[in-house]
This record gives C-alpha cells, structure tokens and sequence, in this order.
C-alpha cells in the first residue's frame, strides 16, 4: 500500500483535480432525481405549466453538466492512471539498471516480464479510487441525507444496506488475493520457461529435444489453466455480486417506497425520487465493489514490484573508509590478477585457460575476477574492491557466451568505443572466425539486426559477441566458454586467431574444450573449488588423471554434438 500511496503523492494536484469532479459528477448524478420528483409535484400534480418547463429545464442543464463532468472526470482519470504506469515503468526501468548482474540470480525472466507488464497496470488502476472512488462515498452519504428528507426509515435501510453488501463481497476479495497471488507466480514461471525453449529452439531442435520440453511446457500450461480457472470461478462470483446486489438492494428500496406511498406516508413524487435516489445509488456502490476488486489485483501487484525493487546489488562497491582517504589507482600497465579464494592467479600479458569440474564454480570465479561480487581479489597487488569501479569497467572485461545483444546494425552492435572503423571490424571478425557471418547477411555490416540477435544462429551470434569483445580491447578480457555453440573445425581457428589477437595482454578462458585449453599459455585445473593443478595441457594430460577425464568428456561430446552445433 506505501508503494500505491507514493504514486498517489508523485501526482497530488491531478489526484485532487480527479477527485473534485469525480465527487461532482457523483453527487450530479443524485441532482436530477429531487429535480424530476420536483417537476412531477410542483409541475403536473400541481398543472403548473411554467413550473413545470423551468424544472425541465433545470433537468436538460444538468444532464449537459453530468455530460461534461463525465468527460473530465474519464479524462482526468486517465491522466492519473498513465502518469502511474510511466512512472512505475521509469523507477523499475532505473533499478533494473542499477542491480545489473545481479537480477537473473535473483529473478526468472518471466517474473521480470509480468511485473513489467500487467502488475504495473493492475497497479495503476488502483488510482481510480482516488477519483470516483472518493465521490461514490461521499454520493452515497448525499444520497442517505436526501433519502432522510423523505422517510428516516428509506435512509436507516440504505445506511445498513451497503455495509451489508460488503460483508457479504469481502470473503471473496481475500479469497481472490490468495489465489491471484498463486497464478501470478506460476504465470511468472512459465513465461521464463517459454523464454527458455524459444532462446535455444535451434539447439533443442537439433538434439531432438523440442518434443521433450514442449511436453513440459504444456504440462505447466494445464497447471496455469486449472489456476486460472480458480481465479476466474472467484472473479464470476464477484462480477456476478457487483450486479446482483445492488439490483436486489434497488428493489428492496423501491418496495418500501411503494408500500409508503401507497399508504400515504410519502407523495408519488417522492417515491420516484426515493427510486431515482436508489437508481443512482447503484453507481457508487459499483464503483466501491469495483475499486475493492482492483484494490486486492493491485496490492497484489504492488507487492511484486516492491519484491522487485527491493533487489540490491551485491555488495562489490569499495569498503567504507575515512573521510579524506584516497582511492588507489589502478596498476599501470599489465599486472597480476591473483583470487585468494581459489588460488588463482591470472598472469600479466598472457593467456591463461581455467579448467573447471563445476561450471558453476567457474562462473562464480569470473564473477570475482571481474569485480560483480565482493571478494579478496588483487589486482597487481591492489584489492579490486578499493579500486574504483570505472576504472575496473573500463580495463577488466567478462564476456559471457550469452551475453545481451541489443538491437542494431552489425556495425552497430560491434563498435564499442569511438574510433572504432570497418578495417578494426573486419580484423575482429576474423579474430573469432565470423566473416562467414558478415558474408551471409544481405546488407553485410549494415545488415540490421534485432534483439537478441535472434535472426542468427547459435554459433553466429556467440562469435558475433566473441568480436565485440575483442574490440572493446580491454586489459583483462575473461571469456566464458566462448566456443561451446561452434563446431570442432571453427573452434580451433578461434583459438589459435584468439591467442595472435590477445598477443601481450591478460586473457583468461574459462572452458574445458582441448582445443581452446591446448592453445593456452598455462592451463589451471579448478577443482572443488581450488586451483589443484597447473602447467600446459599436454602436461596435465599426462600427470593429472581427473583433468584428463573431465577434458576427454568434454572431446568425446564434441565429437557426437560437433556437426549439430
């Protein structure tokens, strides 16, 4: 609710403006039945012509005014709503900037996608409540005053009336709140696990897997569904309650109007007010039971977004240190990147390959290396963590094999610094065996790409993104697993065009391909999460035996998956 209340105060004189003709319009709504209730006695009971047109009259003016009010208050509403979506869009889009790295740790994609979609609306549509929803309660205590100018036991009914409807709708919003919390989760996950199936369709395509997964994602479609309907079963009830009620309420009200007047308590005039006070009265309460319904979707919402936003990044900013301390600078030159967690050390100006049994220890250590997470690192003597981060940025690099592809020409996506011209391009490209690539498209460099790079496939754009790291031309380029979507042939051109184009400066490859670990100055064995063995590869081939276990596998699965690739 804090979250909601913020949209509220980011906009308060729009807010305000809403709820003034929100009210308006509201208690305009209950103006023009005391004016026809006053035309039928002072006009026709009363064969009072010209009393009779001056009411009319008042009733025309006042349909024009409800007329505009409506229209300024939709508009107006509207105003509130988009003003509340942008704004929610603009803070997640800030946040999801800041934590980086950190949110597919933390988040599935799918969960990113629907906070980012329909929670935002839901949340938005809230506001409506600042608007009508502050005039359907203030109409409804008008209309309880007027009906009280008529009869104190009409205006006693409607009192209890529509605190007795919402006795009666309130189970169902909790209800509604528990199992609109379940879907939006479960929706959440099977939008990541789409993701997951169209970014590696040509693989799974490939090793006759598309069957496998499209079985699962189908099983959790029928999962969604049941909880969809469980949704939908208590969203029915509560449409359902928001017509019914009221109209049942409306006919209770007439009924002892009409017995009333029947018996004379009351003028006929004044039973059709008492019907057109009660008519008008429908309106306030819809709108309350709605602005209920949108309230729970939207806490709902909300609370995702918050869960989102609460996200921080992990803590690899510099330690607190006295005022007036200086930051100490980066090293000069090429120097040692030594991580005490695993015994690494990455040496100045050459080519070091890490083996790993655990790929996920090898993606926590590229972590490190490149400063994403807190850590004991060095850098040429210096903890990296006190180093600042723009310089980090600038001179350590960690390319990932999936890294983000944004949308572009070719020559877009590849330049990554000024200066940058076609002939840099092209000795990129070379680099990471991709002319292929450029040779293929239409318009060759100019070709226009989409996100993701979608229209490539899954070696062409790994190698795609092999080249725009090596133009970034950074100090320490730390590659992960840059070769695992290319086939046997084009991957030992990488390697050896990678170690000519890295030549004098620090490179670390983190795979377990023999062809990318034999073209290796100094290859180092992480296992358990130590560094248990160091030296070229044919040396640990020969004194190592899990070493030439985990990289025998890894030749016999290229060997099988090579062609596919």
């Amino acid at each position: 609710m804090w979250y909601i209340w913020w949209l509220v105060r980011c906009q308060p004189w729009r807010v305000l403006r809403g709820g003034l003709i929100g009210t308006a319009w509201m208690l305009g709504l209950a103006v023009r039945p005391y004016l026809v209730a006053r035309a039928i006695d002072d006009g026709l009971r009363a064969a009072d012509r010209r009393a009779l047109l001056s009411w009319v009259a008042a009733i025309v003016v006042a349909g024009v005014g409800l007329a505009y009010l409506g229209i300024m208050r939709h508009r107006t509403m509207t105003f509130v709503r988009e003003d509340a979506s942008a704004r929610s869009a603009a803070v997640l889009l800030r946040h999801l900037s800041r934590i980086g790295a950190v949110l597919p740790r933390r988040l599935a994609a799918g969960d990113v996608a629907t906070v980012g979609g329909a929670d935002i609306t839901h949340t938005s549509a809230v506001l409506t409540m600042t608007g009508p929803g502050v005039g359907a309660v203030l109409a409804y205590a008008f209309v309880a005053v007027l009906l009280w100018s008529v009869s104190p036991l009409l205006a006693l009914f409607v009192l209890l009336g529509v605190p007795a409807m919402v006795v009666v709708v309130g189970p169902l919003l909790r209800r509604l709140e528990r199992v609109e919390s379940v879907y939006r989760h479960q929706q959440g996950l099977l939008t990541t696990r789409a993701g997951d199936i169209v970014a590696g369709l040509r693989v799974l395509a490939g090793v006759g897997g598309r069957g496998l997964f499209a079985g699962r994602y189908a099983a959790r479609s029928r999962q969604l569904l049941a909880e969809g309907y469980r949704v939908g079963a208590v969203n029915s009830w509560i449409e359902a309650l928001t017509i019914v009620i009221p109209g049942l309420f409306l006919a209770a009200v007439v009924w002892l109007a009409a017995r009333m007047a029947a018996d004379g308590d009351i003028t006929i005039g004044q039973m059709i007010a008492v019907y057109g006070y009660v008519a008008v009265l429908i309106v306030p309460v819809w709108f309350l039971l709605e602005g209920g319904y949108q309230l729970i979707r939207g806490r709902v919402a909300a609370r995702r977004i918050v869960a989102l936003l609460n996200l921080t990044p992990d803590d690899a900013a510099p330690p607190s240190r006295a005022i007036g301390a200086t930051v100490p600078p980066p090293p000069d030159g090429h120097a040692d990147l030594h991580d005490p967690a695993t015994g690494l050390t990455a040496p100045a100006g050459r080519l070091l390959a890490v083996a790993a049994d655990d790929p996920a220890e090898a993606v926590a250590l590229a972590d490190r290396l490149g400063r994403f997470v807190a850590s004991d690192v060095t850098w040429g003597g210096v903890p990296l963590a006190r180093i600042a981060l723009d310089d980090v940025r600038a001179r350590i690099l960690v390319a990932d094999h999936d890294s983000y592809v944004f949308a572009g020409t070719l020559r877009e996506i590849l330049r990554t610094r000024a200066g940058i011209g076609d002939a840099d391009i092209g000795a990129a490209l070379r680099a990471a065996s991709a002319e292929d690539v450029v040779d293929a498209l239409p318009d060759g460099l100019a070709t226009p790409i989409g996100t993701r790079a979608r229209t490539l496939s899954g070696g062409q754009r790994q190698r795609v993104r092999l080249a725009r790291a090596l133009l970034a031309e950074p100090d320490v380029l730390i590659l992960v697993d840059p070769t695992s979507a290319v086939d046997a042939h084009t991957e030992a051109r990488i390697a050896q065009r990678l170690r000519a184009a890295r030549a004098g400066r620090t490179t670390v490859v983190l795979a377990t391909s023999p062809l990318l670990l034999g073209c290796a100055d100094t290859v180092a064995y992480l296992r358990e999460g130590r560094i248990v063995a160091a030296g070229t590869h044919v040396e640990l081939l020969d004194r190592d035996p899990g070493y030439r276990a985990l990289v025998s596998r890894d030749s016999a699965s290229a060997d099988v998956d090579g062609a596919v690739r």
